[in-house]
């Protein structure tokens, strides 16, 4: 087995069973609604002023398609959530889980048309969204909860499992690919400009619309936090999946990660200054 072996085996296996259990722990609220909808504001606002910039910064087709794809997209869940556990408490974990539910439509919609649109014509590309089943397993896990629906006791330790199985399959995916960054060689133009946006610019729109809109303080410094975690490992399966530079998103990822651990204590202050908490 390669890498490729292990990214399909996560991609059309693990992970939606992830997603299955992730989205049916708890009861969907419609109080929960208006945090997405301001996450996704943020998201979309960051990702046209990015839309500019990448034609400005990069040259190269594939570059562009990495950064759209990957700039905006955090490590909500393995990161996200249990950040706002430590910072917040355990009330968060409804709010970290649900914007947690909004990053995943945007990596399996947007990140999969921006990684496979260098391969297929716009139409291709749309459909090759669809061929992700992640995007049926969470439309049927939304439903399943929308009704009420309970799964077995047994079948649920099945999907506890299969979800554990997937985080632990994630990282040996990502760490495969760390394995073959040479950092003398590695494309530092574009993880820097990737980290720029991740780590500076949306966090500063998302400041700004959290502010304006004057939402609820606790809400408020959550929805922060989901915006500063560092790159979701997730990019990988996508660019290895569509042959878009696997690698040079890994290097990324861990240069997201570096520059996190340097950022954190000022983010923290921030949360401190504008959210009181």
């Amino acid at each position: 087995m390669n890498e490729r072996s292990f990214v399909l085996l996560n991609l059309y296996f693990l992970q939606p069973i992830l997603i299955f259990w992730g989205l049916t722990r708890a009861p969907l609220d419609e109080k929960f609604i208006s945090t997405p909808l301001i996450y996704f504001l943020i998201i979309f606002i960051t990702l046209i002023i990015g839309y500019f910039y990448s034609r400005k910064a990069f040259r190269d087709n594939q570059d562009k398609s990495i950064f759209m794809a990957s700039s905006l997209v955090g490590n909500t869940g393995n990161l996200g959530i249990p950040l706002g556990i430590a910072l917040f408490g355990i009330q968060s974990v409804p709010y970290t889980s649900i914007l947690n539910i909004a990053n995943i439509f945007f990596i399996y919609i947007f990140s999969v048309y921006f990684f496979a649109g260098d391969k297929f014509k716009f139409i291709d590309a749309l459909k090759e969204i669809f061929k992700i089943p992640a995007i049926w397993f969470t439309v049927l896990a939304l439903g399943f909860n929308y009704n009420n629906f309970e799964l077995n006791p047994a079948f649920d330790k099945v999907f506890t499992m299969g979800a554990y199985t997937a985080i632990v399959m994630q990282l040996i995916i990502f760490g495969v690919f760390m394995s073959k960054v040479k950092v003398k060689t590695a494309n530092w133009r574009l993880s820097l400009n990737i980290s720029l946006f991740k780590h500076i610019v949306l966090p500063l729109v998302g400041l700004f619309v959290i502010l304006y809109f004057d939402v609820e303080a606790f809400l408020g410094a959550i929805i922060f936090l989901e915006l500063i975690v560092p790159l979701a490992v997730n990019n990988v399966n996508i660019a290895s999946l569509y042959n878009c530079k696997p690698i040079d998103v890994t290097f990324s990822i861990l240069i997201s990660s570096l520059i996190f651990i340097v950022f954190i204590y000022g983010y923290i202050l921030i949360i401190n200054k504008y959210f009181g908490l």
